[in-house]
């Protein structure tokens, strides 16, 4: 299988059996969504956080099915691309990186974040919340990972705050997912490097949604 690059806004597709009889990308979307559970009211303490980094470990990107959400955009530094919705307890995100950029750094809403790499590999930078008794001052990075394909991170606000950049000269991909799901019901805050001053974001827009793309 091959990926093309296709002018903007750039998408990916396959070559070769991009729907092929056993869509293993599908078959992790539903085994996310089972379990979660079946209805609403998910509260982050019930979240099995160990049975679902191994569901995402399991799955091979190699077979290439989520190229189908994939849509990208050189212009930004990243995209958002909804794949599923979780029986309302998460949000199921393809999110495409522009070679070079990445995020702001931000928190997640009190929700739990898995991501995995589908495609190239992304760094990933944590940083201590602002002390708000301190006066502005530089954000305190105190790690820093670059995750290669197939490779899995968890990050929750306990663990601080975080950005997610793509280093490498070429398009990279990962799987996103939000448990409960409210930083898409009630934003999130971006944090300024230097000063440490937040913001609040109240909404993430989706660049497409369940495989297309949205008018703006």
């Amino acid at each position: 299988m091959a990926i093309d690059v296709v002018s903007s806004p750039v998408a990916f597709s396959v070559k070769n059996g991009c729907h092929a009889q056993t869509d293993r990308f599908e078959r992790l979307v539903v085994a996310l969504k089972e379990a979660l559970g079946p209805s609403s009211g998910l509260t982050s303490d019930d979240v099995d956080i160990a049975f679902l980094t191994k569901l995402m470990e399991d799955y091979d990107s190699s077979d290439n099915n989520w190229s189908r959400y994939a849509f990208g955009d050189s212009s930004r530094g990243y995209t958002r691309n909804l794949v599923d919705e979780g029986n309302g307890k998460s949000n199921l995100l393809v999110l495409v990186w522009s070679p070079g950029k990445g995020s702001p750094i931000h928190d997640h809403g009190n929700a739990h974040c898995l991501m995995k790499i589908l495609r190239g590999n992304l760094t990933e930078t944590r940083y201590e919340f602002p002390d708000p008794e301190e006066s502005d001052g530089p954000m305190r990075p105190i790690a820093k990972k670059t995750y290669k394909e197939n490779q899995v991170a968890y990050m929750a606000d306990e663990l601080g705050l975080h950005r997610v950049t793509n280093e490498g000269s070429d398009f990279a991909v990962s799987l996103h997912l939000y448990t409960p799901p409210n930083v898409a019901r009630g934003g999130c805050h971006i944090f300024d490097e230097k000063t440490g001053r937040s913001s609040h974001v109240p909404s993430c827009h989706y660049y497409s949604v369940y495989g297309r793309l949205v008018k703006e």
